[in-house]
Order: structure tokens, then C-alpha cells, then sequence
């Protein structure tokens, strides 16, 4: 208990920690910039069946020669690749390079039309996320700073996810927002855990409550983030051509850790300077 007591005690220059790292995030997201998956950016995703052991560079060097021009992704598990192309892809040309590798089982292509409705209908569903989780925010504690701290926590944690999205090459897609949306919801359970827990109980004295507060939520996040990292190495390791699966989960162990630190330094810290600054 006295370890928590001293870490909760300086909680002043703990609140700077997130805010530095969101910084950073969004400097690499300016910089470095996102990455756009093929249902966003159009292009065209195929799946080969192969008729001989081949690795991934070398199928990705046979598939650039074959068909120039075009920016292309491999993905080998077994004997079957999964292959990205951006922009319109020639599927005979395409069949033709392949002949004697493998053969096309099947394939999809999405437009830039398409691609551009999809990030219109992506930033909406964002927007409207964030709209509604704040109105239902204020609604539960009718309080504007710990409401507006709930906020600013859920806001920074999707900042530094996309900022490791930048960072590690991991592509925007519906899959990767659809990891961004799931990180609202747990970051918002996390605060107001630690909200109701701070405000709304009266037992013992703040930091109490709050040391209470973090072994639950960070039980929580340990289990969340250890589930996530034996998905992502199950994927790596055994199922390759599963790489959806593996954003999903890089993108939410990037942003579940990245709310250990804004719920248990920023939110508490701004809950403490509250609650005594009322006094």
C-alpha cells in the first residue's frame, strides 16, 4: 500500500507522461502518415491456390515483375497465398505470371469510388462514436471535468493507437477502425470505473479507493492485452494468411496499453486535482 501511496501522491507530474507520448503519436501520424488498406485506397485482393512450396518474397518478386507498375502484398500460409494489388490489376495477366506457381481460386475488386465511400462512412461511424459515448459520459456523472477527463483519456488513447499504426505499418482498413471503435468502449469502462469509484464512493480516503480502483483495472487490461498478444502470435506463427486478425490485434495491444498509462496517470491525476481543489 505505501508503494501505491507514494505513486499516487505524485500524481502532478505523472498527468505530463500521456500527454507527452500523445504528442509524440500524433507527430508520427503527421509524419510518417497511415497507410490505407485496399478496401480504402481500391485495388484488387487475390487468393492463389499454389502448386509448389514458394516463399513470400519470392512470390511477391514474380507477381512486381509480372505485372509493374502496382504497388503488391503477399501473404503465404501452406500452400495458399493471399495477394494485395493496389490500383486495377490485369486478373489474366495476373494468371499467366502465376502459371506453373499457382493457380487464382478467387478474387475481389474494390473501386476508388468504393474506397472513398468507405473512409466517408468510417469517419462517420468515428465521429458518431465519440458523440454519442460523450453524451452518454455526461449524462452518468453531470459533472463537466471528471465527464470531460473521460473524454480527453478515450481521445488520447485513439491518438497513440494510430500513432503505432503509423509507426509499425499497420494499414487503415475497416478491420483496424473497427479495433479503434472496440478501444472506445474499453477505454470508456475503464474511467468510469475508476470515475465511480473516486466520486460516487464514500468509504476511506481517495487514494484508498483509488489503489482499490487500479489492481481491479489493471487486472483487467493485463488480461485484455495478454489475450490480444497470443492472437497476434497464433496469427503470425500459424495462420499467416490471417492478417486481419493480426491488425486487429496490434492495434489493440498498442491502444490498451496506451490506457493503462492515460486512465491510471491522466484520469487519476486530474481526478485527484479536482477533488481537491473542491475542497
Amino acid at each position: 500500500m505505501i508503494k501505491y501511496e507514494r505513486f499516487l501522491e505524485s500524481y502532478k507530474p505523472l498527468i505530463t507522461i500521456p500527454v507527452v507520448i500523445t504528442i509524440i503519436a500524433i507527430i508520427l501520424a503527421l509524419t510518417i502518415g497511415l497507410e490505407e488498406g485496399i478496401e480504402l485506397k481500391g485495388g484488387t485482393t487475390v487468393a492463389v491456390q499454389l502448386e509448389k512450396p514458394v516463399s513470400q518474397g519470392e512470390l511477391k518478386s514474380l507477381i512486381s515483375d509480372g505485372i509493374s507498375n502496382h504497388q503488391v502484398d503477399v501473404t503465404v500460409s501452406k500452400n495458399q497465398a493471399t495477394v494485395e494489388i493496389a490500383g486495377h490489376a490485369d486478373v489474366v495477366k495476373l494468371s499467366s505470371v502465376l502459371e506453373g506457381t499457382g493457380t487464382i481460386s478467387s478474387y475481389r475488386s474494390v473501386g476508388p469510388v468504393l474506397g472513398k465511400e468507405s473512409m466517408t462512412q468510417i469517419y462517420y461511424a468515428l465521429a458518431f462514436a465519440f458523440i454519442f459515448m460523450s453524451i452518454t459520459v455526461f449524462i452518468i456523472f453531470r459533472d463537466l471535468i471528471p465527464s470531460i477527463a473521460i473524454i480527453t483519456v478515450a481521445l488520447s488513447d485513439i491518438i497513440i493507437a494510430i500513432g503505432g499504426m503509423s509507426l509499425f505499418g499497420i494499414p487503415l482498413s475497416v478491420a483496424s477502425v473497427g479495433a479503434i471503435l472496440m478501444l472506445i468502449g474499453y477505454s470508456v469502462d475503464t474511467d468510469i470505473l475508476l470515475t465511480t469509484r473516486i466520486l460516487k464512493r464514500k468509504e476511506g480516503t481517495i487514494t484508498e479507493r483509488a489503489v482499490t480502483a487500479m489492481k481491479t483495472g489493471l487486472t483487467m487490461a493485463v488480461t485484455s492485452i495478454s489475450s490480444m498478444v497470443t492472437l497476434y502470435l497464433v496469427v503470425i506463427f500459424l495462420i499467416p494468411s490471417a492478417q486481419t486478425l493480426a491488425d486487429i490485434a496490434a492495434v489493440l495491444i498498442i491502444g490498451l496499453t496506451a490506457d493503462i498509462l492515460t486512465t491510471w496517470l491522466m484520469n487519476l491525476g486530474i481526478l485527484r486535482w479536482y477533488l481537491e481543489a473542491r475542497k
